[in-house]
Order: C-alpha cells, then structure tokens, then sequence
C-alpha cells in the first residue's frame, strides 16, 4: 500500500507540475484575450451587477436567487482552502505562492466567467422541474462529446466522496484541538445538520449559505483586520515577501524549510484553483439554478467570486500570518494552525482556537452542503434521481469516516481526481469560448441598451 501511495503522489506531483499550468494558465490567458481583458475593462460594471445589486430580488427563470446561486457556489470554496489551505502554500512555497495565487485569481476570472455563461446557456429542467447544469451538459450539448460528459461527472461524483472526507477531518481535527470533543461526535453532528439541509435541494441550500457565508466571511475578516491593525507596521513587508520571493529563492527560517521559485509556482497554483475552483467545472453546477435573464449577468458573479473568495479572504488569511510571523513559527507538518497562530498573538491560545474552529465548522458544513449536491447531480446525470439519492448516503457516511480518519488512502486519489474533472472541463470551456465571446458581446452591444434583439433570454437558449 505504501508503494501504491508513493506511485500516486509521484503521478499527481506530474499531473500538477507543467501540464496543469499550462492548461490553467494558459487556457485563462486564451480565454481572457478572447473577450478583450473584459474582467479588467468592464470591472466597474461587473461590481455595480453584483455587489450593487446584491439583494435584489429577481422574477426571472430559476431556481433561487443571483445571490443565492453565488454563496451556494462561494460554500465550495470558502473552507479549509482559506484557512488551511493559505498557509499550506506559503509553507511549501514560500511568500511568494501568493503573488502565483493572485496571477490564478485574475486569469481565472475569466475561465470561471465562461463557466459560468456555458453553464446557463446549456442548462435545463429536470423531472422536479428544478434548474440543473453545469459541464457534464455542456460538453454534452455544446460540443457532442457524450463520453466525456459521463467522464467528467464520474470522476467528480468519485471525488467528492474524498473531499467531503477530507473537510470533515479537518475541521474535526482542529475541534478536538480546541475544545476536546471526539472527532466521532463532530462528523456526526455535521452529517446530521447537512442531512436535514440536503433533503431541501437547491432551493433551502440557498437560503442557508445565503445567511451564513455573509455572516462568516465578515466575522474572519473582522478577526484579521483586527490583527492587521495591530501589527499595521509589518504590513508593508509583508507585500514585500510576498513580490520579492514570487521570483527569487527563498532560504530557511525557523520552522520554514526553504523553498524555490518552482515551489511557489506550483503551490500558489494548486491552491488558488483549490481556493476559487476557476476551472473546475463545479460552480457552473449551482449557478445554472439562478434565476437570471441572461447568461453573461450570471458570469459576473462567478467573477465577484474570485474576487471574494481569493483576492480579499484568501489575502486576508496570508497577511494575517506573514504579520505575525505564524508562517516561520509552523513546521509545514502543522501548516493549519498557522491561522489559530496568528490569531493567539491577539486573543490568547484559548480564543483563538475558539474563534478558528467556530468558523471552520461554519464553513465546512457550508462546503459540504453544497458539494454533497455536486455530486447528487452527477448522479443525477449518469443514472437519474434514485441512484442521486443514493448517492446522498454515501457522501454523508463518508462525512463520518472522514472525521475520525478512516480510509485515508482514498485521500491520495484528491488531487488526482481534481485534475480528471479539470483537463475535460478546461479543454471544453476553451472549444466553446467562440459562444461565450458571442454572448458577452451579445449582452455589451445588444442586452446592456435594453435592444429587442438580443439573442439569449432567461433560460439560456440562443433565440434563433
């Protein structure tokens, strides 16, 4: 077993090493050309329809609301990739992983935009009349590639039955650090709450994440900012870590090893698109439920995404722990409580862990939810509705086994299983782009000037 360990890490270490950069960056560098840098020229705009327009209501074809749709999407990735996963990559690649993060982020909004539009645009009712999408239908109905639809929605039924492993532990791990209870008791009690929620689909997953990412991304940001002002002298050099080590070497320092360019390459990479998921394929998933009159408006929320959930929270956590100097205290074997680190310089070892492990437990049942009903809908599109509720048991069985850190070697297959579901999605996405391109230009020259003629309505299809 341990051989087989070894020859999957070594695989996964290839996988994610050039190809994937080429194919994420790449690919968001192809696709931001192709709609003329519209994330960096149409900004403004993009916030004024999503931030601006935040809590308005909206009667058009869908399943719950713009906004809903975007925290149910932003439950996947605000997490362990935040918190966790941050000081993971300034661990194993210096500071200067989070320049390579934020260069993902702002490439990647342009990928996880076109995700976004394809996803609305190929979407479709199912049998409860629920608004479902995502990349298994539009690499089936956009491109015809019927093998590779039931490929990509394999691969991420499969792998979110590690995920769901993986989160569990985690914040199980670090509530048992902090107020002693079993891990057993904590994968129990998020099974049951994600249970009770699941079994309202789409439309109650929404109206929670709706209440409680809001709640809990403001209350870490609180956290952190309270931290930053503290030590608003370290700030600036900080940033400089972060610009300087992005290209240059970086030597040991206390429990920091050292790491090279390539590492903070690799793992800035890895860990922004574990951040933000631009590329993936999965939050096109829950956007496809939102009720929009047009595809690009939704696009503009899975920009506003990375803009959240990268460039201000995962930001957020980095500067917190280069301010504090958490990051050369923490071996990289204990890279996660970085956080609960830089936080106990401010509200002592005992509040720290408190207030880390309450939002954790908030997030990760967020993220669990709403990558349960992922996988439900993988289910659902290889073998309909009964094999999805199905399906449903198993993930919140592996929410348990997860917790108390069973069947770990299927946590090996994680990122592998992540590259299966990106290389079919990004490859996909790419061969469309010529349709996301029409849409934008659609929307700018034809929707945006409330003109007749725009070709895209409220379900997606292209009026003819």
């Amino acid at each position: 077993m341990e051989q087989f360990t070894e020859v999957i890490a070594k695989i996964t270490e290839i996988v994610w090493g050039l190809p994937m950069i080429i194919l994420l960056l790449g690919g968001g560098v192809f696709l931001t050309l192709k709609l003329g840098f519209f994330q960096f020229r149409y900004l403004p705009h993009i916030l004024s329809e999503t931030l601006g327009k935040m809590f308005k209501k909206s009667n058009h074809p869908g399943s719950v609301s713009p906004f809903q749709a975007t925290t149910s999407a932003l439950a996947a990735t605000m997490g362990a990739a935040n918190i966790v996963g941050v000081p993971v990559a300034i661990a194993l690649g210096g500071p200067g992983a989070i320049f390579w993060m934020w260069i993902v982020a702002l490439i990647g909004m342009a990928t996880k935009y076109s995700e976004v539009v394809l996803g609305i645009r190929y979407r479709e009712t199912n049998e409860k009349n629920e608004y479902v999408g995502g990349p298994m239908y539009y690499i089936q109905k956009g491109l015809g590639w019927k093998k590779v639809a039931y490929f990509f929605a394999f691969a991420l039924m499969l792998e979110i039955i590690a995920s769901t492993m993986v989160q569990a532990n985690s914040v199980a791990e670090t509530i048992n650090g902090s107020f002693g209870v079993s891990p057993l008791w904590t994968g129990l009690a998020i099974m049951l709450l994600v249970g009770m929620v699941i079994i309202g689909g789409i439309k109650l997953i929404g109206k929670v994440t709706g209440k409680l990412i809001p709640v809990m991304i403001l209350a870490y940001i609180a956290g952190v900012l309270t931290i930053l002002v503290i030590n608003i002298s370290e700030v600036p050099q900080a940033f400089l870590l972060i610009f300087e080590y992005a290209f240059q070497p970086i030597s040991a320092a206390g429990g920091f090893l050292g790491a090279g360019v390539a590492a903070a390459i690799r793992w800035g990479l890895a860990r922004g698109l574990y951040s933000n998921e631009a590329g993936m394929g999965t939050a096109p998933i829950a956007h496809s439920a939102a009720r929009n009159d047009h595809p690009a408006r939704q696009g503009f929320w899975g920009v506003f995404e990375v803009i959240m959930d990268t460039l201000v929270v995962c930001t957020m956590t980095a500067m917190a722990v280069l301010t504090t100097g958490a990051w050369k205290e923490v071996g990289p074997d204990s890279a996660a409580d970085m956080v609960p680190t830089a936080f106990a310089t401010i509200f002592g070892s005992s509040l720290a862990g408190s207030i880390i492990s309450l939002i954790l437990f908030f997030f990760v049942i967020t993220t669990v939810l709403i990558i349960v009903y992922y996988g439900e809908k993988q289910a659902e599109f290889l073998f309909g509705r009964k094999f999805s509720l199905f399906m449903r048991y198993v993930y919140l069985v592996a929410i348990v086994l997860g917790a108390i850190g069973g069947l770990k070697f299927i946590w090996q297959f994680l990122d592998l299983l992540l590259a299966m579901i990106v290389i079919p999605n990004m490859i996909a996405v790419v061969f469309l782009s010529k349709q996301v391109k029409s849409i934008t230009d659609d929307y700018f020259k034809n929707y945006l000037h409330g003109e007749s003629e725009s070709k895209y309505r409220g379900n997606g299809e292209h009026q003819e």
